[in-house]
């Protein structure tokens, strides 16, 4: 994804107390052992379809009674209920299903954030430097951004795709991430994640894992030790995309996204059939695999592709043509999935796991509101100037979605308190679906949490080193873009954000259920583990915010 990111300033950032990034791990983890699972369990493909609301997933299933996702829900749970973190991003989005922890927990708040206690990407001489740098875990960590590959050097893009390492962190450059001061070494996405992954949990207990994703940053599922995922796919789906228009890449056409995930789709087809992704290497049906799609995230936010409306029909539920085409290459995939477990006669031991990083909204075209957030920024960093001259840019660094978060060179009360009223007491100007001028008050937001509030807000302290200092929450429709380039976004925490499915299909299931029950995406962790016959308390997470595998099963654990 895309999105708004603005560093204001990078000038040195005063703390009382450095934080860093640095894996911070909760206390020692048990060691694994075999408890009471599900006895079919032996597989769990988990599928994250990004952007899908459960909404969505009952219409389609209405509409296509045949379908293969009808097939999933009649054969498994489906909890109707379900919400992802706060903020509603891929990366805590992801991070919260294999681990069982929201942000507070995980110290993953966004792709890309700010952090106090870390040195600037390129910092060599660390002694004396002042700590304060940007996080961008994002296609900018990438040695080359522009290939699909990542720089890893092959011949033939795209056709030779799947020849791609299995070992991303090779493609990662260190001169574009943060440093650790205390090493005066660059910060590793897997470094950055405060607890460990279902997939350490199982590779500790001597199993095969492996993953496919959108960045070779994705490599933090891994875990703090790096070593969780035996097999991680991650073509850069930023980079350029051969085919279509100079310069886009694979999220502007939704038939370019469709024929990313289709690498990805073919990834995991090779690890059903007991192959490393690239189909080439004999590795064993993974015990935890599974991908991301992108196809319905990009079909409900690009205005228009292949010459036709993206997104949904005025009603907010009626998916338009590139919308449906998206969700029929989903169903068709998830329809391969299932012919090639059962050729290969996995389906009695297979419980599959569909879910989302996130949602989306506004569904309805008439809801939306695009407000570009560079005068905004301006905005508050030019009246901060005008009443402490000389003082220069208050705002550090900026992710705007659909929701705002900043992130502060003076963290004071005086300041976080000026950053709250300067944005709820200035309105701000955008256009809505056809591109006519409109007006929102207090700068698109509903509400503003500052300083401590913020820090309340997620759950940890003020002198947590990587929170935001200031999250604006969105008005529903409320889109942090410039131009006419979106009709809809995530990030914050608009429930359309942070509804999505959340169905189990396989031996566990149970054919058909519905679970109205509030339950979150994060309880997906504890599950797989419990699926697998190993102890949810392995998860470090799951310890720490109590996280229950998701209801009606297996018996709770104690």
């Amino acid at each position: 994804m895309t999105r708004s990111r603005r560093t204001v300033a990078t000038a040195s950032v005063a703390l009382a107390a450095v934080a860093t990034l640095g894996a911070t791990h909760a206390s020692a983890a048990p060691s694994p052992r075999p408890r009471a699972g599900h006895p079919g369990s032996r597989h769990v493909l988990l599928l994250s379809v990004d952007g899908l609301h459960q909404s969505d997933l009952d219409r389609y299933v209405l509409v296509h009674p045949g379908s293969a996702l009808a097939r999933l829900v009649r054969t498994g749970t489906s909890y109707t209920h379900a919400s992802t973190p706060v903020p509603s991003d891929s990366f805590p989005g992801m991070v919260g299903q294999v681990t069982g922890g929201n942000p507070r927990t995980t110290g993953i708040y966004y792709d890309d954030t700010w952090n106090r206690g870390l040195l600037p990407a390129g910092t060599t001489h660390c002694a004396g430097a002042s700590p304060g740098a940007e996080v961008a875990f994002t296609e900018a960590a990438d040695k080359d951004q522009s290939r699909l590959d990542a720089g890893q050097g092959l011949s033939h893009l795209p056709s030779d795709i799947l020849q791609m390492t299995g070992h991303p962190q090779s493609l990662l450059n260190p001169a574009a991430l943060p440093v650790d001061p205390r090493t005066c070494r660059p910060v590793m996405p897997h470094q950055a994640l405060k607890v460990n992954t279902v997939f350490e949990v199982a590779k500790r207990a001597g199993l095969h894992t492996a993953w496919s994703d959108k960045h070779p940053a994705y490599e933090i599922l891994g875990g703090p030790s790096g070593t969780g995922l035996d097999d991680l796919f991650a073509p850069e789906i930023n980079s350029d995309a051969p085919g279509y228009a100079t310069g886009d890449d694979w999220t502007k056409d939704n038939a370019a996204t469709r024929q990313y995930d289709g690498f990805k789709v073919r990834a995991v087809l090779n690890e059903i059939n007991g192959l490393d992704h690239s189909g080439r290497t004999h590795a064993g049906v993974p015990a935890i695999f599974g991908m991301n799609f992108q196809s319905v995230s990009t079909a409900q936010k690009l205005p228009t592709s292949g010459g036709q409306p993206g997104g949904y029909l005025a009603d907010g539920t009626t998916p338009g043509p590139v919308l449906s085409q998206a969700l029929d290459f989903v169903d068709s995939s998830v329809g391969a999935f299932e012919q090639e477990l059962a050729a290969r006669h996995l389906t009695g031991s297979t419980t599959v796991i569909l879910s989302a990083k996130h949602g989306q909204s506004p569904t309805r075209p008439a809801d939306l509101t695009r407000v570009p957030d560079a005068p905004i920024l301006k905005g508050i960093n030019d009246a901060w100037s005008t009443a402490h001259p000389g003082a220069g840019d208050l705002v550090a660094f900026s992710t705007d979605d659909d929701i705002v978060q900043l992130w502060l060179r003076d963290r004071s009360a005086a300041a976080t308190d000026f950053v709250r009223a300067y944005l709820l007491g200035h309105p701000a100007t955008g256009n809505d679906i056809h591109g006519a001028s409109r007006t929102v008050p207090a700068s698109g937001l509903t509400s503003v949490y500052a300083g401590t509030d913020a820090a309340r807000f997620f759950g940890v302290g003020v002198d947590e080193a990587r929170h935001p200092d200031v999250v604006g929450i969105a008005r529903h429709g409320v889109v942090f873009t410039g131009g006419t380039s979106k009709i809809a976004e995530h990030g914050g925490a608009d429930p359309q954000d942070r509804d999505v499915p959340l169905v189990v299909s396989g031996p566990a299931g149970h054919p058909g259920s519905r679970v109205p029950a509030p339950v979150e995406t994060t309880q997906v962790a504890p599950t797989i583990l419990r699926l697998l016959g190993l102890d949810p308390r392995l998860l470090q997470a799951v310890r720490i915010e109590g996280t229950r595998s998701l209801p009606g099963l297996l018996p709770q654990q104690g």
